[in-house]
């Protein structure tokens, strides 16, 4: 049962009234390129494509805004009590008691009870990893976002993440490799889009991974997340099917460009970004 002692007595008791540690802490690592396939080169920055057409990349970005870890606590069902290292608001546990961060003395019986009772929770975003960049897809870059509210998490187990797109910018050329081409010479080709409104993202980018934040596994969690974007992307659209304007580029945002616009952005929308989760010792 919780027993309630002045503060005074606290002090007499000599235990001291630190936080307990979180169950897992997040180190966050974002990227996102794209790569050229061997088996396609063409030459001079050229990928072969399914359609024959063959396509350079000369400039790509993708603004992303947050990245949200979303979870739900116990789904990995009750954690087993450990004194040695007490869940977060407790601290300093002997004598078949801990300390509460609010001057309670908790019995070990009621904590495992907390813990047992902490299971099927609602699926909720459990952080927010605040990118705030345009990521090149063309450079070795790699961030290390903030977390929000915290990269330290209670018990809980992180199952999805979702990638909150708010631009696409590309540039490249594109050529035709069949004997009769579709078209002659390259035509070299721009997109840019932005999301209409702030709050509201272009596009969602969903994948799943599998962290359990509890005391069975190591609580140190580097996560490393990944957007990898490669030719296939481009094999399904029909390039003969575009009208350059008069600076001889096919700008995409064109009304007339529309359709190759539109395949173009569902292509975009399919890809799931990987995570890779190492987990280690504090």
């Amino acid at each position: 049962m919780r027993t309630r002692l002045l503060l005074p007595l606290l002090f007499i008791s000599g235990c001291a009234l630190e936080p307990g540690e979180s169950f897992a802490v997040l180190e966050p690592a974002v990227r996102a390129d794209y790569t050229p396939v061997a088996g396609r080169d063409e030459g001079n920055g050229f990928q072969r494509l399914a359609s024959d057409f063959e396509l350079r990349l000369d400039g790509a970005a993708l603004g992303v805004d947050h990245i949200d870890l979303v979870g739900g606590g116990g789904t990995r069902g009750p954690t087993t009590f450990d004194p040695a290292n007490p869940p977060p608001g407790y601290t300093n546990c002997h004598n078949g008691h801990c300390h509460h961060d609010d001057g309670a003395l908790v019995d070990y019986e009621d904590i495992q009870a907390e813990l047992d009772g902490g299971g099927g929770g609602a699926e909720a975003t459990v952080a927010s990893l605040h990118v705030d960049a345009d990521l090149d897809l063309l450079a070795d870059q790699t961030l290390s976002p903030d977390c929000e509210p915290s990269c330290e998490l209670g018990r809980t187990h992180v199952s999805r993440y979702q990638w909150d797109v708010s631009s696409v910018m590309l540039e490249g050329a594109v050529r035709d490799s069949r004997a009769t081409p579709r078209f002659n010479d390259e035509r070299r080709f721009r997109l840019a889009l932005a999301a209409a409104e702030e709050a509201t993202p272009l596009m969602v980018l969903r994948g799943t991974v599998d962290i359990p934040a509890d005391r069975e596994n190591k609580p140190r969690v580097k996560l490393a997340l990944r957007l990898a974007l490669t030719p296939t992307l481009f094999d399904s659209l029909d390039w003969a099917a575009t009208t350059p304007g008069p600076d001889g580029v096919v700008d995409l945002n064109a009304p007339e460009n529309a359709a190759i616009r539109t395949a173009m952005v569902e292509a975009l929308a399919t890809l799931e970004p990987q995570a890779e989760v190492r987990r280690e010792d504090r």
